[in-house]
Formats: C-alpha cells, structure tokens, sequence
C-alpha cells in the first residue's frame, strides 16, 4: 500500500531477518480482512504505522528462523499470528507477503487438526467474534442478537449455539441466511428491529453501519447489553433515551487475547466451527480487497501461498 485511496502495488521487499526477540514466518495463508479496505478507502489509515507499508494482519505459516534468546518457538513450528494493534500489516510489513516478520511473543502454535487456511481467518475474525461474545456475557440461554452474517458474524453464530445461547441473526444479504440456519440460528431477517419484542438480553453489531447501531440500541430489552464490533461507519445516531431509560451497556470490542485465538483455534481444530473460505492467488489480493469493498464477498478471501 503506497497511500490511501491508491491501488495495491506488487512489488519487492527485502526479505526480513529475524532480530533478537523475533521469528521470521513462511507464510502460507493471509486472509482479506475488511479493515483492508478502511486502510485503502482512508477510513482507518490513521492507525497504520507507515506508507508503504505491506498489508496483511490475518497471518498463518510456518517459522523459517528465528533470532537471538527466542525459546518459545522453533524453526519448523506452525503458528498463526493474533491480530494486534501494532503488529503486522498495522503498524509493521504484513502478511501480504512470501515471508513475514514478527516479535516470537506474538505467534501462536496451531494445534493438530486446523489448515492453514482455517488458522489465518481465526487469528482476527475468529478470535474478535469470540471475544465479543466474551465481553457480553453470552452464555447457555442467552437470548442473543448477532448484527451481521459475514466473516465475524457467522463464526460468532457457531460460537454462540455451541455455548447454548438462543440466535437471532440480522444479515440484509438474504444469500447467506440459509448458512445461518445451518448453524443453529433459531430465526433471520434483515433488520434486528424485527426481534424487538423477543427479549434479547445481548446484540452484538458486527457491522457497525450506523443504522445497525442505532437498531440493535431500540432492539435490545430493559438493562441489555450492546457490543459493537463492526466499524462499517464512523458514527452513529443512536437514541440516548433507550440508552438511559432502558439502563443499557453499550460496549467496544476489539480484536482479542491470546487465550481466545487459541480456543478459537482448538474449537475450529475440534470441527465445531469453521469459517467459509474462498481461496485466492496473491496476486488476486487487490482485486480482493476491491471485491470486498462491492460487498460481493461471502466469508473469507484467503490468499494461499503453495509449501
């Protein structure tokens, strides 16, 4: 990325060296993520570190070094890297990439059982639905709104009916509703206001388009809770009536602890949820990114570098 609202560039980097501290990784998968498309559109181009910088912060592969005093890991290892504010296609060179470097405390073992391509959506989508279900306090029996059927979203939906929590799901692409009853939800529509009066305890707005926000505000029932994940729009209308007579938590959730990358990964090792992926060439990432700017993506795009 040379700057926003500027095309991707393919181009040729020095190839990175693991310091002290630090592994280099093989990359073998990188998924699209739509915050890609904030730091092109110049939505979210205030939290990049540089330009240029190489994108890429859903980061799957194997260690090809490390450097000086790194014990946790080894040369040959698979991991994933949980996606963090300051670390790669943030605020250093991504994933985009044939080779990535990061600090060796960032990456995660993959546990037997789950693809490369499977691990690389976990370390963000994966693990920011997780942590958002967390951080409301979803759990068997809660009445639960998801705003969003999309690569968040439909992992949450798994996440949620394996906790025993009874799903609603708001998602305008009509589509993917089918993938959404598949995985347990009890009904979908298009718009969360047309489960008003089911008493969700919890909504978690995976889409943050403004309007979703203010819906899931007016949707949720007396003393709820809303947890915003999605940042489809900067700001929101939302009615501070409902926020106050109707005694309301209105929370941010952002990305994730190690500890839920890596129960989002046992869970997806385990066969009990998985994201939908379509796989891409590398050089298929910026008409990618534009594809998911359209809105014509179900699930994940995967950028697969062959072993």
């Amino acid at each position: 990325m040379t700057a926003a609202h500027e095309p991707l560039v393919l181009t040729e980097v020095d190839e990175p060296v693991a310091g002290p501290g630090e592994v280099v990784i093989d990359v073998r998968a990188a998924s699209l993520c739509h915050s890609d498309v904030g730091f092109l559109d110049g939505t979210l181009t205030g939290i990049l570190g540089f330009t240029p910088i190489t994108l890429g912060h859903e980061i799957a592969g194997v260690i090809a070094s490390i450097g000086a005093d790194v014990t946790s890991v080894a040369v040959g290892d698979r991991v994933g890297v949980p996606t963090a504010f300051g670390g790669p296609g943030q605020a250093i060179d991504g994933g985009f990439a044939e080779k990535v470097k990061v600090g060796a405390d960032w990456v995660l073992p993959l546990p037997d059982g789950i693809s490369f391509e499977q691990a690389a959506p976990a370390t963000d989508a994966g693990m920011t639905a997780y942590h958002a279900l967390k951080l409301g306090g979803v759990t068997a029996g809660t009445k639960l709104g998801i705003i969003g059927a999309g690569g968040l979203g439909s992992l949450a939906i798994q996440f949620a009916v394996g906790l025993g929590a009874e799903v609603y799901v708001a998602e305008i692409n009509e589509a993917v509703w089918d993938n959404a009853r598949g995985y347990g939800a009890t009904a979908v529509a298009k718009d969360i206001m047309e489960f008003a009066d089911t008493g969700l305890e919890v909504i978690v707005d995976y889409a943050g388009f403004g309007t979703t926000t203010a819906g899931a505000i007016d949707a949720v029932a007396p003393k709820g809770t809303v947890v915003q994940v999605g940042l489809g729009r900067e700001r929101a209308d939302i009615s501070s009536q409902n926020v106050v007579f109707k005694e309301l938590r209105y929370l941010g959730s952002s990305a994730g602890s190690h500890e839920d990358c890596a129960a989002v990964m046992d869970l997806i090792a385990a066969g009990k949820a998985s994201s939908i992926l379509t796989e891409i060439g590398f050089d298929e990432i910026g008409e990618g990114i534009e594809r998911l700017q359209r809105g014509e993506v179900v699930g994940r795009l995967v950028a697969v570098l062959p072993e």
